[in-house]
């Protein structure tokens, strides 16, 4: 599994900071008697239940969705031929690797010494 799809399940914390705190708000409902207070004390455990759910929902549908690793780095209008636009263009005959000739084995280097004649030179074995 992928980590941007595990990152989704980070959504643990604000769900349960929310129930939470809509546990505090019931159980403070316990001890008031105002009618008044309790009907607002329910509206405020509905929502905090209502946004739980939607932070939990939203969770699971980006899991279930998978999401590409650079989905947010483009705009919906950008298109890749257009992005072919943008990049400078690079000859592919000048990235070709210039021919090197094979030395022989006991064959030592123009212009270097005695003692550094074929260091870091690696021959195949025969």
């Amino acid at each position: 599994m992928c980590m941007a799809r595990l990152s989704h399940l980070l959504a643990i914390v604000p769900v349960a900071l929310l129930l939470t705190v809509s546990f505090f708000v019931l159980f403070a409902l316990r001890k008031i008697e105002e009618k008044s207070l309790r009907i607002f004390g329910c509206v405020v455990v509905s929502f905090l239940w209502l946004a739980t759910l939607v932070v939990f929902s939203s969770a699971v549908y980006k899991i279930a969705q998978g999401s590409a690793p650079m989905k947010g780095m483009m705009s919906p209008g950008m298109k890749m031929e257009h992005m072919s636009q943008m990049m400078p263009r690079i000859n592919p005959a000048v990235m070709t690797m210039p021919a090197k000739e094979v030395m022989a084995k006991d064959q030592k280097r123009a212009g270097c010494s005695k003692c550094q004649a074929n260091k870091g030179v690696i021959f195949k074995g025969e």
